[in-house]
């Protein structure tokens, strides 16, 4: 089974989008999956939009009416995932945003690779995914926070939110935390403390090629100078 979990926030002009070509691929694909699609508190049309999707794909949309942020929303779909999850050893998580900068696509290659014996697979943003001169500045930050966090050595972009997950490394993970959280930070920042928490309980981790193409946004960027210069800073105190 594979678990597409979707955290979204006022995404009304891509959620839709995004959702009809997880269809397409995952109908060529041919693998059995369910697409869980976190409704952040959105102010917008993101509600209805998503809404039909319901029926014309394995999809459930779960609501926060309290504005949760990326992070703390992406942890929630992984306790909903670890908590119907029979199969966790064979099962697999993948993330994506629902602004429709990461490509479907990935998806089969990123599955196959655990299939084949990976417990992580990180796609890296490439070329394309450091469009802003805020996300030029925090990926030529990654060193330091390499030194600060025990990164695995194999990934060379602990930034890229476009991922696949074992279910069990997620489930060992959560269950390290003891009901506390995994996941205190947002946005990069919380892909690379996802990375550094699960780390531990993977046996293989890989990398794959770019699937992600920032230009295609259809909203301004939400990642600030001053919020990324906050979150780097408070990593590297942590």
């Amino acid at each position: 089974m594979i678990y597409i979990c979707i955290p979204a926030h006022n995404e009304e002009r891509t959620a839709g989008v995004l959702l009809w070509r997880i269809r397409e691929v995952m109908s060529e694909f041919g693998r059995d999956y369910g697409v869980i699609l976190l409704d952040d508190s959105s102010t917008d049309r993101t509600p209805e939009v998503i809404a039909p999707y319901t029926q014309v794909l394995p999809l459930e949309i779960l609501r926060s009416e309290e504005r949760k942020g990326h992070g703390a929303s992406l942890e929630m779909l992984f306790r909903e995932v670890v908590a119907r999850c029979s199969y966790p050893r064979r099962d697999v998580i993948v993330t994506l945003q629902a602004d429709f900068t990461e490509e479907p696509e990935a998806i089969p290659p990123m599955v196959k690779r655990i299939e084949g014996g990976a417990d992580i697979v990180v796609t890296t943003l490439g070329a394309n995914g450091a469009s802003s001169r805020t996300a030029r500045w925090v990926r030529k930050g990654v060193p330091l926070l390499e030194r600060r966090y025990d990164l695995p050595e194999a990934v060379t972009d602990p930034t890229s939110g476009l991922r696949a997950y074992r279910v069990s490394v997620i489930k060992r993970a959560l269950a390290r935390r003891n009901g506390e959280r995994l996941l205190k930070r947002d946005g990069w920042a919380a892909s690379v403390e996802l990375l550094a928490a699960v780390a531990p309980y993977a046996r293989r981790i890989e990398e794959t090629p770019p699937q992600t193409d920032y230009n295609r946004r259809l909203r301004p960027s939400r990642l600030s100078m001053l919020r990324a210069a906050r979150d780097f800073i408070g990593m590297l105190r942590r």
